[in-house]
């Protein structure tokens, strides 16, 4: 049959079912006839207590008034009723209450009483979201009809009651019946369909179908009550709760299918945002509406129809777009949604009074959805003819663009600059260099060049350039074309090197020879530094991913322990690796059982031995292993999301410290990470919580390492201590000496003190004097440069008075405290300090 005639015939059907019967023309509507009361919780259901209630009949009561308590909504005239029966039907809408009672009196004031609760409603409902109740006496014996609803949502969401005498009753219900009978045979069969499709395809708009067509199922027997057949308790309250979260499913799932089923390329991505966020609203406040923790009912409600109204528009505008876009599957979707789209846009103008409460829009929503399933079928088998037809043009494409790809995958997998491999190459090489028959041993070497962005400084970009071309040729030529070299990265280099123990001790002696050679660029030179990383297949590893975390841990543990240097792989550096990666999965929850404190030691003024300042040192009290220094876990601190959350804990720390014992604590210093000072934004961070906590900033002194600020991020750093400095933060420079090219910029940092590292302070009568000649050149540099000078690790008198003797300001070690917890600090202080001594 032609597709024209198969939508022609189902609009027919569609339009038929929806259309009024005769057995409608004998239901009697009485909600517009029925005036309100608010009554309080304890009133009893009971026809004296009632029949007393001021009943108004022009403006029905607050929300608030009856909110919790009930309302008793009154026919104002008994005499609508007269036409009916024995035992005709009284016909009420589904919405949520607490309990619902109804009252009947008779001329002869006998009272009929009906009370039902949520869990009790049993048979007492009917198809087409109705609750209906069988009342004894004719109408015309009815002198009052009292409905009351305790804890409704709100009065204005219950918006029929009818009557009906038993025979109209039936008719009713069968063409309910008949019509779901047609809506689940045209969804189930379009399901089927698509289901049977969807196996063999499993596209996104087959995905998005088959959970429309499910949803809308559920919502067409759950909203009718004609699930009630199989699940008996779900009608009434539960039904409306379930139908809020069903019908913006619905509807989210319609706007889904829409923007997935359009061909591609027709829709702009801003309609498909579009669509995808108006899905989430329409979601989201269904959830809401079935919660009912958001707002009021009746505003969660009037929030619903908004939110749908919005998901049209968007519908309207993917709509003009993709006809204007010529495209051929628009005109199935617009068949099918746009009787839908009608009958919901009657359903919102019934929801906000603007027409008439009885059963025809409600019939006709399930049969345009009806409708809709079939004419959506009929879009999809569309689109996979197209889909047919792109497949076919596709693979006559293909052929063209593998010709092609062969090409580009070799410029894609060569480094521009040093016309090694790249990533890429290095990847490709590396597993089949693994996955090789026999697997012979071969080793691998990550080569990282040292501190390339001073290079670039000094030598600029091009001498940066350049001497990056020259690591690529030595590399090269240390591997004597036996290997494959790659460049993996900025300033990364790796070589697989086939061969066993002499091949690997000829690259090792060619990159040792690498090792300082003299590059110039612009009447500049540059001693080259090459920090290695090496593991070997398969005693290492076997697997590609865990030889390269090998040679790369090799690598960290190299430029660990000074740089310029080859460090191979061992067991070891895999044992700490794990011990790190435990310590940082225990710090989170460290940091919440409150696990990490801090530690004070003084810093004292080394000819009167008064303490000037304190420290703020960390400490862990690890639950298996005891009180944990730095020295032990330290690493972690600078590890992700972990190490911030420790030092920002311990931070705070510090400053509740400094502001709450000023005499204790006059001055203070904390020790920063780089994640700690990796840009302004970060130090306008820091001077917040210092703000926050009521202080001055110069009573904090922050100390960085000269690993901190040396790094590829030195510019963001020297800006974040910049910034502290100016706000009045002192910046100390802590382990002085121990790092790399301190002097090339101690002018450009804004530091204030010079710690010199303990190690020369504990050599200072010994290894020849050479530690006592370090420490006499910094402390004439500080003094020249008039920065502060403070000695590391004192701990004997001798050490005390010759560093007072060289011109060192002020010392911190064993000699003066030991760092302690800020109790103890306090008792320390009242105690002797030691005298000062003469010079």
């Amino acid at each position: 049959m032609p597709i024209r005639s198969v939508l022609f015939f189902l609009a027919l059907l569609a339009a038929w079912l929806s259309w009024p019967s005769d057995a409608r023309a004998d239901i009697v509507r009485l909600r517009s006839d029925m005036c309100a009361a608010a009554a309080p919780a304890d009133l009893p259901v009971e026809a004296a207590a009632v029949t007393a209630l001021p009943f108004n009949c022009a403006a029905p009561p607050a929300y608030a008034a009856y909110r919790h308590g009930w309302v008793w909504l009154k026919l104002r005239d008994p005499a609508a009723l007269a036409q009916l029966p024995r035992d005709w039907r009284l016909l009420i809408d589904q919405t949520r209450f607490r309990g619902m009672a109804a009252l009947v009196v008779a001329e002869d004031g006998a009272v009929q009483r009906i009370a039902v609760t949520p869990s009790t409603i049993g048979d007492n409902w009917a198809p087409g979201a109705m609750l209906r109740f069988r009342i004894e006496r004719p109408g015309a014996e009815v002198r009052g009809l009292y409905l009351g609803f305790r804890q409704l949502d709100h009065l204005s969401l219950m918006r029929k009651v009818s009557a009906a005498d038993p025979q109209d009753a039936i008719r009713l219900d069968g063409r309910w019946l008949g019509l779901m009978g047609v809506f689940a045979g045209a969804l189930l069969s379009a399901f089927a369909y698509n289901l049977l499709i969807y196996t063999g395809q499993r596209l996104v708009f087959q995905r998005w179908y088959l959970v429309w067509s499910t949803l809308a199922l559920a919502y067409g027997f759950t909203w009718t009550n004609t699930a009630t057949f199989l699940l008996p308790g779900l009608v009434g309250p539960a039904a409306v709760s379930l139908d809020y979260l069903l019908v913006s499913a619905l509807i989210a799932a319609g706007n889904m299918f829409f923007v997935s089923v359009i061909e591609e390329g027709v829709l702009p991505r801003w309609v498909t945002w579009v669509g995808a966020f108006s899905a989430v609203v329409n979601l989201s406040v269904g959830l809401a509406a079935w919660s009912g923790w958001f707002a009021s009912p009746v505003a969660v409600d009037r929030m619903l129809n908004l939110v749908f109204i919005l998901g049209a528009l968007c519908l309207s505008a993917g709509v003009i777009v993709a006809i204007r876009r010529r495209s051929r599957v628009v005109w199935f979707y617009l068949a099918g949604w746009t009787p839908v789209l009608t009958i919901f846009a009657l359903r919102v103008g019934r929801n906000f009074g603007l027409l008439v409460q009885d059963d025809t829009v409600d019939m006709g929503t399930f049969a345009a959805l009806a409708f809709e399933s079939v004419a959506l079928s009929l879009a999809i088998a569309d689109r996979f003819r197209l889909l047919r037809a792109e497949r076919d043009a596709a693979e006559q494409a293909r052929k063209v663009i593998k010709v092609e790809s062969e090409t580009f995958r070799r410029a894609a997998q060569t480094d521009f600059l040093t016309k090694l491999g790249n990533r890429a190459a290095f990847q490709v090489a590396l597993r089949s260099m693994c996955e090789a028959p026999g697997a012979p041993p071969f080793m691998l070497l990550l080569v990282d060049v040292d501190h390339l962005k001073d290079i670039n400084d000094r030598l600029g970009h091009d001498g940066g350039d350049m001497l990056l071309e020259s690591v690529g040729k030595g590399l090269r030529d240390a591997a004597r074309g036996r290997g494959h070299v790659s460049r993996i990265g900025g300033d990364e280099f790796a070589i697989l090197l086939p061969g066993g123990e002499h091949e690997q001790q000829c690259i090792q002696r060619a990159l040792e020879a690498l090792q300082g050679t003299t590059l110039s660029h612009a009447g500049r030179s540059w001693a080259l530094s090459l920090s290695i990383g090496s593991a070997r297949f398969p005693e290492d590893a076997t697997a590609p991913e865990v030889l390269v975390k090998n040679a790369d841990l090799a690598l960290y543990q190299a430029k660990h322990t000074g740089r310029r240097r080859l460090h191979q792989y061992d067991v070891p550096l895999r044992a700490g690796l794990d011990r790190r990666q435990a310590f940082a999965r225990e710090a989170e929850a460290g940091v919440e059982r409150g696990e990490f404190s801090l530690h004070y030691q003084p810093i004292v003024d080394l000819r009167t031995g008064q303490a000037t300042s304190c420290e703020a040192l960390l400490r862990w009290r690890h639950p298996d292993h005891g009180v944990l220094t730095p020295a032990t876990f330290g690493d972690l601190l600078s590890e992700g999301k972990v190490g911030l959350a420790v030092q920002q804990h311990v931070f705070d720390q510090a400053l509740s410290a400094l502001r709450d014992h000023p005499g204790a604590l006059p001055r203070l210093s904390f020790n920063l990470t780089a994640a700690q000072i990796d840009g302004p934004l970060a130090a306008a961070r820091l001077l917040a919580r210092i703000a926050d906590h009521g202080l001055e900033p110069g009573r904090l002194c922050v100390e960085v390492t000269e690993d901190h600020v040396l790094d590829r991020r030195m510019d963001e750093t020297a800006q974040a201590l910049g910034l502290l400095h100016d706000a009045g933060v002192s910046v100390a420079l802590d382990d002085f000496g121990t790092g790399y090219a301190s002097l090339i910029h101690l002018k450009h940092l804004p530091f204030d003190i010079l710690k010199i590292d303990r190690s020369f302070t504990l050599g200072l009568f010994e290894d020849d004097g050479q530690s006592e000649e370090i420490i006499r050149a910094i402390i004439g540099l500080g003094q020249g440069l008039r920065k502060k000078v403070v000695a590391e690790g004192v701990e004997t008198q001798r050490q005390r008075q010759r560093l007072a003797e060289m011109g060192c300001d002020l010392g911190q070690g064993y000699l003066f405290a030991r760092p302690a917890p800020l109790e103890a600090l306090t008792h320390a202080q009242s105690r002797t300090v030691p005298r000062p001594f003469a010079a």
